[in-house]
């Protein structure tokens, strides 16, 4: 069975403190994502002690210039980012390493329009290839996320399940990973239940959101009850997210999240 993660931006606080919110509520992971500039060693203490763990992180630098190299407006789509990304992921390694978390997001920045898809498609795999020495023996996964431009993240690169799982295929190692987002994947694609069953095979993550608004499951049009059964029946161990906001206080969405789940 898979393991509920709460949304980082749920509970208020630093890292420790948000660790140990999301375990007084039940939860046994959180993802706040972002985690520059947090007392690692001190979430990591309050996850040693409550059993509630960051689930995922997302790829960063303390090094400005490699920074910006992984901006929006730039990434992986460039062969000039691969160094940079390579360097922030030996440092996002360490921060992984330290939490005691297991999963690194990754994103591709936006469409170039200087050259063509294929060869933004052949980078993208290139920067993750030359990633996986870093990632070598530590028991981390990369995830890489599609997102939709409908009505977020505008220009985007990778938006689609099926070239996300290509891609996933190219690298060609079991640390690497697909991440699918129902609620950007709903928005882009639609078709879960069946779009889920046909690539559980490379889905390493799950975020979860309700389409509109990107609030709680429940608020929306998505049916999460048979969303969370389908994903259950394929199997799937991992950590599905709330990667949303929520309409409600904490304790009542939380309530109403734990009883979607398959009985």
């Amino acid at each position: 069975m898979f393991t509920l993660s709460c949304s980082g931006g749920w509970v208020p606080g630093t890292y420790a403190e948000k660790i140990r919110a999301a375990a007084a509520l039940g939860y046994k992971a959180i993802e706040p994502l972002s985690w520059f500039g947090q007392d690692l060693q001190a979430a990591r203490a309050a996850s040693d002690e409550t059993g509630c763990y960051i689930s995922g992180i997302i790829v960063q630098s303390a090094d400005k210039k490699v920074s910006k190299l992984m901006e929006w407006t730039h990434g992986i789509v460039y062969e000039d980012a691969r160094e940079a990304f390579v360097c922030a992921m030996g440092e996002t390694v360490v921060a992984a390493q330290t939490l005691g978390c297991t999963t690194i997001v990754v994103t591709t920045g936006n469409e170039r329009r200087d050259v063509p898809r294929e060869t933004q498609h052949a980078n993208v795999v290139a920067a993750l290839k030359a990633a996986l020495p870093v990632i070598k023996g530590t028991g981390i996964q990369l995830v890489l996320e599609p997102l939709n431009t409908l009505v977020n993240h505008k220009g985007y690169y990778l938006t689609s399940t099926a070239e996300g799982a290509q891609i996933v295929r190219e690298v060609n190692s079991p640390q690497m990973r697909l991440l699918y987002d129902v609620y950007h994947q709903q928005i882009t694609e639609g078709n879960l239940i069946e779009t889920i069953r046909k690539y559980i095979g490379v889905i390493g993550h799950f975020h979860t959101g309700d389409v509109p608004g990107r609030n709680e499951p429940g608020t929306g049009e998505i049916n999460y009850k048979n969303v969370f059964k389908a994903i259950a029946e394929t199997g799937y161990e991992g950590y599905v997210v709330f990667e949303c906001g929520r309409t409600e206080p904490v304790e009542v969405v939380t309530r109403k999240m734990f009883d979607l789940l398959p009985v």
